[in-house]
């Protein structure tokens, strides 16, 4: 197995990879079985120590579940993350329950409040019986070694929750159409480092919208400028494992890019940001 240098997650005080396996990709679908082995076996070897799952997120938990029930040895050394985009306590408490029997572990290391975009959303889960409730609950009783919030859609929306919920890390996105936009990049991670929480990176290739090799545009690019962008790491979903090597040699050799190389990069995609940051919504 290859060796990469770790990083601290914020306060939770665990160090994990520069860059994690997402949960899109293969494992966002049902009947591969054999391809998502594949990859997370890739990725087990090159390193990577972090993995994304959600609920929601068709097979993947399944998937994972099934290889760290045939590799106990490396469930104990990696971080396994899920998902539970419920409101409410007793959804989400139900939600945790089946993710772990289907992930087969006993518990998560990073449980996470899933895609927070409006402030009806923070309303629900603020309220007494809420989701926050059950986050809570589940942390104290080590079913979740940690909490987290999640959200691509409205970055006040996710700032509020940095900023008044104990959460110990933050997932939001992180590209350089972000750059151009403002908002995730330039309110919400700062806010998130004030309150000392890990940051994940993800959408870092845009749902590979963002790719454009001819104009030099890589995934190594686009890579190396999210870890340059104050978060502890960046997550991205793969097919393949040639996929899942290029993700790990982009986290392995990272080299911070300068201001400027990051205006330049930025540039380039401001006549087309609002449309490329599908995922916001209406922008």
């Amino acid at each position: 197995m290859t060796r990469m240098m770790e990083r601290l997650l914020g306060r939770t005080g665990r160090k994990v990879s520069p860059v994690g396996l997402g949960g899109e990709g293969i494992l966002r679908t049902h009947g591969q079985a054999d391809r998502a082995q594949a990859v997370i076996d890739e990725a087990v070897g090159q390193g990577i120590t972090y993995f994304d799952s959600a609920r929601v997120y068709a097979g993947s938990e399944g998937y994972l579940g099934r290889y760290w029930a045939g590799h106990p040895e490396e469930r104990a050394r990696i971080f396994q993350t899920s998902k539970s985009a419920s409101r409410d306590a007793e959804g989400a408490l139900a939600d945790l329950a089946r993710t772990l029997a289907t992930l087969q572990t006993d518990h998560l290391d990073l449980w996470q409040i899933h895609d927070i975009r409006t402030r009806d959303d923070i309303g629900e889960i603020e309220a007494e019986g809420g989701a926050l409730d059950a986050f809570l609950q589940a942390r104290k009783e080590g079913r979740a070694l940690h909490i987290g919030v999640t959200g691509h859609h409205d970055p006040a929306v996710l700032t509020h929750a940095v900023e008044h919920w104990p959460v110990d890390t933050m997932l939001l996105p992180v590209n350089p159409v972000e750059g151009v936009l403002s908002g995730f990049t330039t309110g919400t991670i700062p806010a998130a480092r004030e309150q000392g929480l890990g940051i994940i990176g993800m959408k870092v290739l845009g749902g590979s919208h963002l790719l454009a090799p001819d104009a030099g545009i890589t995934a190594a690019i686009l890579i190396r400028y999210a870890l340059s962008r104050g978060v502890t790491l960046a997550i991205v979903g793969c097919s393949t494992p040639a996929e899942v090597l290029a993700l790990a040699t982009a986290g392995r050799d990272h080299v911070p890019m300068e201001p400027e190389e990051m205006a330049r990069l930025e540039e380039q995609f401001r006549p087309f940001a609002r449309e490329l940051a599908y995922y916001r919504g209406v922008v």
